[in-house]
């Protein structure tokens, strides 16, 4: 389920790329400045929860992992490909969905990520979720001006 809606979203990120760059062919709808504005922030805001999403069921997919039937403790995203040494006096684990993390920690409170695509997703995410938010306001800034500048002409 996780990687069809990572793949839902990252398909509506290229169909909203895909009429972002149809503002560059003629007969693009007027006024273009707005148009364009409003489809860089739908496809910023698609792209972000594509990102998102694929963090947030790699987190539940360990999370479920955890607990899971025989040698499911302590949970296999914090053992699975790592070294004995640094797996050593593992204890538990943290997760969490929001910033997107899943931290495997020792007896003696030492912390490690059990997926250092963690960092990138986040960034990715809260990056393309702001732009989306800018994109989203100057759109809606550049109609109150288009209106401002339409009323003041006689």
């Amino acid at each position: 389920m996780g990687i069809g809606v990572s793949i839902a979203c990252a398909v509506g990120a290229l169909v909203a790329g895909a009429g972002l760059l149809a503002m560059a062919f003629p007969g693009r709808p007027e006024p273009w400045p707005v148009h364009l504005l409003r489809r860089a922030a739908a496809t910023a805001a698609w792209a972000a929860v594509a990102v998102y999403s694929l963090g947030f069921f790699t987190v539940l997919w360990s999370e479920q992992a955890f607990g899971d039937g025989a040698d499911s403790i302590p949970a296999p995203a914090c053992r699975d490909g790592f070294d004995e040494a640094t797996r050593d006096g593992l204890s538990h684990h943290r997760s969490s969905y929001l910033p997107l993390r899943f931290d495997c920690v020792r007896e003696d409170g030492s912390v490690y990520s059990s997926d250092p695509d963690y960092g990138w997703m986040n960034g990715a995410s809260a990056a393309l979720a702001l732009s989306a938010a800018l994109f989203a306001i100057g759109a809606g800034y550049a109609t109150e001006l288009r209106a401002r500048k339409t009323a003041s002409t006689p």
